[in-house]
């Protein structure tokens, strides 16, 4: 019989998804819920400690019973769930200027690497073998009352990608109005935008409007 308290990757959907997962990768689309990140204004996503759980069911850290658990407790218990939050944000930053200096090939800031293995120690404790078809599989042992608990996948994928040599393959979109960050995981490894169907064609369209402008000028 399974741990009700163990997630073993199993979700079944209730909601439809909050965000937009197009990193390739859990800790790069948790530095993504910070929009317009470079802009005047940027636009914040984790507004209060329900959107960190949607985060987690989203991206498949924690399944709907403990979201829906969570949800529940935030309101019962709010100081708490906002220090989580915090936290939260906290650790998204970290995480943020330490793969933004990656892919500028700049100094890692010695600060948010404290930050990040501080998280990580913290994940660690919750970390457990458990059976899963005829093998085995870590995942995090989590109680369902731990507001914490959204915030340990997030800091052992940051530290797996960053101990990985898929690192290389980490990018910003190449839109200035964007810079998302995401995995390059296409085969020539020259994808230069988040998501070609949103960033790619606005870049397209305004490609056409400039040669089009140019055209027209010389008539």
């Amino acid at each position: 019989m399974e741990d009700p308290n163990i997630y073993t990757g199993k979700i079944k959907r209730r909601r439809p998804p909050r965000f937009d997962l197009t990193g390739g990768a859990v800790c790069l689309d948790f530095v993504n819920t910070l929009d317009d990140r470079f802009r005047a204004e940027p636009k914040e996503l984790l507004n209060d400690y329900m959107d960190l759980a949607r985060f987690a069911e989203d991206t498949g850290s924690l399944g709907h019973q403990q979201v829906d658990r969570l949800m529940t407790l935030s309101m019962q218990h709010r100081q708490e769930a906002k220090r989580a939050l915090e936290s939260a944000i906290r650790l998204r930053e970290a995480i943020s200027d330490i793969f933004y200096a990656v892919v500028r090939q700049k100094p890692v800031p010695a600060a948010s690497l404290i930050v990040l293995n501080s998280n990580m120690q913290d994940a660690l404790q919750h970390l457990a073998l458990v059976p899963a078809k005829g093998h085995f599989a870590w995942t995090f042992e989590t109680r369902v009352d731990d507001f914490f608990a959204p915030l340990w996948g997030v800091a052992r994928d940051a530290a797996d990608l960053l101990a990985s040599e898929r690192l290389e393959l980490v990018r910003a979109c190449a839109s200035k109005t964007c810079e998302w960050l995401f995995l390059d995981e296409s085969k020539n490894h020259r994808r230069r935008w988040c998501d070609m169907t949103k960033c790619g064609n606005r870049a397209k369209v305004k490609r056409f409007y400039t040669r089009n402008k140019k055209v027209a000028v010389r008539s």
